[in-house]
């Protein structure tokens, strides 16, 4: 079955004296180990300048000492056509496939996956219009929030084969990345197969006013999508967040959802985010990472939801004192 767009690039649309940065990436984790790839095709764009496109590409896996394992190239060969999502050089991202290569560092890997979904888009923000103005600054959308992934990919001569794996595509843009950010997504619970979460947290800067958390997601279970946070309801999200662990909770409609989300210092891959303006931000990534989630809905109980390795958690952040280890690739 053909895989529908469901989003699509507003890079080639931008104006030569405007920023922009855009990313259209996938995660998959293998169903009983922690064992997960996270691999990303981003556009980077200066005033004035014309746009630069990177791939990027993570391999969890807690049976090497060299994990996580990581590569970004970056090129300005970059475009997107009418049946692609995005193309990096000869690396290109459609409506169910992803395959491309990277070298860089002594490094190399390969990648030539296929993933089949029946979902439809989730976005992020709650309002049509958010999508067009010019606050919030980053725009989120995840085209095939649950998804399952199939075929190979190859780092440094190491064959990794995905056969159904569970996972997630997902597209980001704006003129800047929020002052502080989280992504979190969970899929392949023990209790229930089919369920999954998907949330994007961010705090952004207003003047000299930075914003408390605001969180917009949603959880899917029993078929039925749930959806949590918003602008709204700002003062009942909690959230307690550190590199390797996050405890939080959730309003949404008819429902609260607390859960903490963590993983090994050393399963976590770091990075250099830059913004358009030239400020950088360090963030921290892992895709194998644990879920517990405690589901409330009055009158209907309270449910349990475990995912082991399954889940991954991004962290954005402007501090570079969290003594987590940073790839050496400039970005930008």
């Amino acid at each position: 079955m053909a895989v529908p767009r469901r989003s699509s690039a507003r890079f080639p649309a931008v104006a030569r004296s405007a920023g922009h940065y855009e990313s259209f990436y996938m995660k998959a984790s293998h169903p009983s180990q922690h064992l997960g790839v996270w691999i990303r095709y981003t556009v980077h764009k200066r005033p004035g300048e014309g746009p630069k496109g990177s791939l990027w590409c993570t391999l969890f896996d807690r049976s090497r000492e060299d994990s996580p394992w990581a590569v970004k190239q970056t090129t300005t060969d970059v475009g997107a056509l009418e049946s692609e999502y995005i193309h990096v050089g000869d690396s290109v991202f459609t409506p169910g496939t992803v395959t491309g290569q990277a070298e860089g560092e002594g490094r190399s890997a390969s990648w030539q996956l296929s993933f089949e979904t029946e979902e439809e888009a989730l976005h992020h923000l709650p309002r049509p219009w958010m999508y067009r103005a010019p606050i919030p600054r980053t725009k989120l959308l995840s085209p095939h929030p649950g998804a399952r992934f199939s075929g190979r990919v190859e780092v440094d001569g190491q064959a990794v084969e995905l056969d159904g794996w569970r996972g997630m595509v997902g597209h980001n843009w704006g003129a800047e990345h929020a002052e502080r950010w989280i992504w979190m997504h969970g899929a392949g619970f023990a209790q229930d197969e089919e369920a999954w979460l998907d949330a994007g947290l961010g705090r952004i800067r207003i003047g000299g006013y930075m914003t408390p958390w605001i969180a917009n997601g949603v959880l899917s279970i029993g078929g039925e999508r749930l959806r949590l946070g918003g602008p709204a309801r700002i003062r009942s999200t909690d959230v307690s967040e550190a590199p390797t662990r996050c405890d939080f909770t959730l309003p949404g409609s008819g429902l609260t959802v607390q859960g903490t989300l963590e993983a090994p210092r050393d399963d976590f891959v770091g990075w250099v985010y830059a913004d358009p303006d030239g400020s950088e931000h360090n963030t921290v990534n892992c895709s194998v990472a644990d879920m517990r989630l405690a589901v409330s809905r009055p009158g209907r109980g309270s449910i349990q939801l475990d995912c082991d390795g399954g889940a991954a958690y991004e962290l954005g952040m402007r501090e570079t004192d969290h003594g987590m280890a940073i790839q050496p690739f400039a970005d930008g």
